[in-house]
């Protein structure tokens, strides 16, 4: 198996530890990732909320640029994910709209995007392609006796119409993931909910208070960490978290892991190698580097 890894911004920057683990999880899968160096932001959604034109040639030039590497697109954030997705979906169902963007693309690098590229998140390629039973097979250390709470957030599962999720109303996917690297997945009423991200700049009280009421619905369900397929998601509910005790008035002390951590944790990549370290709330006990 081989993808073009497109990164993202966090993970080149405030997120690195998901990058490093991202490679050692594949590479113990024998997954052969070609890093994507000239793919441009994805945009947040914050362009298109601007300029929308703008933002569907950016990610339109992504797509043409794993294409001329005859590679589907493997996305370790989910709000580069559902950005793609929901470009992808647009340009699908809007020929005109493509033609447009595709005369853009020529004039600017000679690029066309031909809709033959496939976008899919690190999770999804795990269930899909390499399959979880495979994945088993894999698992030297398994996680037993770690009980696990995900956090989906926003990309993972808004606009229903463009995610590949079986029901987003109540999605298993992460759940099932976490199951098959033996540990206990915990759901509880928060997993679905906004980390407040979006808004951290503009209204940081409700933005905390969002992070906040995720992390204390995870620890009064009982989970040893929470597990997330998005870096901003992980930077408010991990960076902020000190900020958050302060203000909820109570310790928590909820460690938040990476998706790849966690596979990579399951597959025998010894935990120094995750740079749990450098996280705010760093892990302990069984997780514990």
């Amino acid at each position: 198996m081989k993808y073009a890894l497109y990164t993202g911004c966090v993970a080149k920057g405030a997120g690195r530890e998901l990058l490093v683990s991202t490679y050692l999880a594949c590479e113990k899968l024998g997954i052969e990732l070609v890093e994507m160096t000239d793919a441009a932001c994805c945009g947040a959604g914050v362009i298109s909320e601007d300029n929308p034109l703008v933002a569907d040639i950016l990610n339109a030039r992504t797509f043409a640029l794993a294409e001329a590497q005859g590679l589907d697109i493997m996305n370790i954030c989910t709000t580069c994910q559902g950005v793609h997705r929901k470009a992808q979906r647009k340009l699908e169902a809007k020929p005109e709209h493509k033609a447009r963007v595709n005369e853009e693309l020529k004039r600017d690098s000679g690029r066309e995007y031909q809709g033959r590229v496939k976008v899919k998140h690190f999770y999804e390629v795990l269930l899909q392609d390499v399959g979880l039973e495979k994945l088993k097979e894999k698992v030297v250390a398994p996680l037993a006796g770690l009980k696990l709470g995900a956090f989906y957030g926003c990309y993972a599962t808004r606009p229903p119409e463009v995610n590949d999720l079986a029901n987003p109303d109540d999605p298993d996917e992460l759940e099932r993931l976490i199951e098959a690297l033996g540990a206990t997945p915990v759901k509880y009423d928060e997993r679905l909910k906004c980390c407040g991200f979006p808004i951290a700049m503009m209204n940081k009280k409700n933005s905390l208070q969002l992070s906040g009421n995720a992390i204390v619905g995870a620890k009064e369900a009982g989970v040893d960490a929470m597990v997330t397929p998005c870096p901003l998601c992980h930077l408010n509910l991990d960076a902020y978290q000190p900020e958050i005790e302060s203000r909820f008035g109570r310790k928590l002390g909820v460690p938040i892991l990476h998706i790849p951590q966690l596979v990579a944790m399951a597959l025998g990549v010894p935990k120094d190698a995750l740079r749990l370290k450098t996280h705010i709330v760093r892990p302990t006990g069984a997780l514990a580097p």
